[in-house]
């Protein structure tokens, strides 16, 4: 007799036999986290333009706390406009620029944005995100736009630094 048929011989034939196991993990929330680039080139504009605007570049909100119902509020803030080459010493104020978040996409969250007319060295919030679940984004594109006064308009290339935070 094989060691199989033996043992089949030796269980009763109305025997049943359940072993269960009960399994647990755990999962670790994230971090509430917001990239932007690190630069962006709106390109370039005739000295008489009076107003010029382009988009900044993918802004994403990746939240990674793994809550239920959660919520965040991204913001964004400017420094002066500042002007290098010829127009050295031409300055704007973080009031004259404008930031629209545009079309927002979204997943595993509801988000919704507002433009901003002018900005301030101060975060203003921009785009909130509700009801999210687990793990959520937001991404948008916004378009920055810079008012320049006639007097200011002087050949050259401009900066802004723009500061998004998220909480």
């Amino acid at each position: 007799m094989s060691t199989a048929a033996a043992f089949a011989a030796a269980l009763p034939a109305d025997a049943a036999s359940t072993s269960t196991t009960s399994t647990t993990f755990s999962l670790t929330g994230g971090a509430l986290d917001i990239t932007a680039p690190a630069t962006a080139d709106l390109s370039s504009f005739p000295v008489s333009a009076g107003y010029v605007s382009g988009n900044l570049g993918d802004v994403v909100v990746t939240d990674s706390r793994g809550n239920s119902g959660a919520s965040w509020t991204a913001s964004v803030s400017a420094t002066a406009v500042t002007g290098s080459g010829t127009a050295e010493g031409v300055s704007l104020p973080p009031e004259s620029v404008s930031y629209d978040p545009g079309v927002i996409g979204a997943t595993n969250v509801t988000a919704a944005g507002v433009r901003l007319q002018s900005l301030s060295e101060t975060p203003q919030a921009t785009v909130a995100g509700t009801a999210g679940t687990g793990v959520n984004f937001a991404t948008w594109n916004p378009t920055l736009g810079v008012n320049i006064p006639a007097a200011s308009a002087i050949t050259g290339t401009y900066t802004v630094t723009l500061s998004h935070s998220v909480a």
